[in-house]
């Protein structure tokens, strides 16, 4: 199992790319299965949740290959088993983005329940709600949810919102089911996030009938069949929020390419409220980290808010704020495995409910810290590159599933990582 260590501390200098957007490369990966033909995806990146999707969508009978310039191509003519088996599935939480598209085109489907990060209790009850909307018979066994419609489904009125707001993945679930739908779906209180944008401009280029598009209100007009796709993903915003917050924690300056800040609103107000400077330019920003972090109050909220998968890099980076900051946590309430191991560090991090309390501390000390998820892991590195003395980070694996070599790219920005072998289990 490889490691990370991380000298420090460092004042990151430099150009980074931001890649395909993790987040909507999977569901758009399974929105594939909805055409016969072979689609082809551009811009998505390589890494190991990638590679967890293409092996269950090979294990359906599709082919998935990656080119030589980044493309991954999927051929899904044929699916000679609409199963996502318990082995594949319980690698990667977006494993039940299969379940809606597969109902679609084949009529039954059993998928196992999902796995993923350890962030809280993450239910898939809208899923199958919205899919018995459309007329899904739903049953549960052995840990596999089986879902069958052999006269097709037909379109509803369904509402998708959840005690902690829209559920992301359940409106893509829902959304991809419901394009070969008979007649008209209205998906009320829909997920906003741009990935889900980016899976309804996918359909219609396949195809689909979807309008209100980045709206809290998707309109489905059904079709009988889509058509294979060439399509673009978009940035990942995480991945550059991730990039900022390690310029501002090292008092930085990163130029940041192949990054749209109008993605990025929330997080570019508590950056410049941090005393960062974010300036547009070309394709993307320079961020320049001020002589001292700010303090600031953080509440993750479904998009447009500040989104969940950045608390955990900035509370990294306010961990140096000369004064108090306040996070809290309204997605995922006990996604604060983090706090412990950032404490390891010399942070000053208290939890409270739903919140953490920080006390800016003057430096981060160095030492061996865990990886508990994959946005833990991120801060945990950004920790790393600011505090003195060499950190250790075990269970880099984590940090695989969502950033692409991201010492390499660090380190060209002024970083000094290594990759190693062995480490903690």
């Amino acid at each position: 199992m490889d490691v990370f260590q991380i000298a420090g501390p460092v004042k990151l200098s430099g150009h980074v790319d931001v890649n395909g957007s993790k987040n909507a490369a999977l569901p758009i990966m399974a929105a594939a299965l909805l055409a016969p033909g072979r689609s082809s995806l551009l811009q998505v990146p390589q890494l190991a949740d990638i590679s967890v999707c293409k092996e269950l969508i090979d294990q359906l009978g599709c082919r998935v290959e990656r080119l030589e310039d980044g493309t991954l191509t999927i051929d899904a003519t044929r699916i000679d088993n609409p199963v996502g088996p318990y082995e594949i599935v319980r690698k990667m939480r977006a494993s039940i983005c299969i379940l809606g598209p597969l109902l679609a085109r084949c009529g039954r489907v059993e998928v196992s329940m999902p796995g993923g990060c350890a962030i809280g209790d993450r239910p898939i009850n809208l899923h199958l709600i919205g899919l018995q909307q459309l007329g899904a018979q739903i049953h549960l066994k052995n840990g596999y949810v089986i879902a069958e419609a052999p006269q097709g489904l037909t379109g509803a009125s369904i509402f998708l919102g959840g005690p902690f707001g829209s559920t992301v993945l359940g409106t893509a679930n829902v959304l991809m089911a419901a394009v070969l739908a008979k007649g008209r779906t209205i998906i009320e209180s829909a997920a906003c996030e741009p990935e889900i944008a980016d899976l309804a401009n996918c359909l219609n280029t396949m195809g689909a009938r979807i309008s209100g598009i980045g709206s809290p209100r998707l309109t489905v007009e059904g079709v009988s069949r889509l058509h294979p796709v060439q399509y673009r993903v978009i940035p990942d915003r995480i991945e550059a929020g991730t990039f900022m917050a390690a310029a501002a924690a090292t008092r930085g300056e990163l130029h940041i390419g192949n990054c749209r800040l109008e993605d990025m609103m929330a997080v570019v107000d508590k950056l410049r409220g941090m005393g960062v400077k974010v300036e547009p330019n070309g394709d993307g920003c320079t961020v320049i980290g001020g002589p001292r972090v700010e303090p600031a109050d953080i509440t993750t909220q479904p998009y447009p808010g500040f989104p969940t998968d950045l608390q955990a890099q900035f509370m990294a980076a306010l961990a140096l704020a000369e004064g108090n900051s306040v996070v809290v946590e309204k997605i995922f309430p006990d996604r604060f495995l983090h706090v412990a191991e950032l404490n390891r560090m010399a942070a000053n991090l208290r939890k409270e409910g739903p919140a953490v309390i920080i006390a800016g501390v003057k430096k981060l000390i160095a030492a061996p810290v865990m990886a508990s998820d994959l946005r833990a892991s991120a801060a945990l590195v950004i920790a790393g590159l600011a505090a003195e003395g060499v950190t250790t980070v075990n269970r880099v694996y984590h940090i695989d599933r969502g950033y692409e070599r991201i010492e390499e790219r660090l380190n060209r920005a002024g970083a000094k990582i290594t990759r190693e072998e062995g480490g903690t289990v």
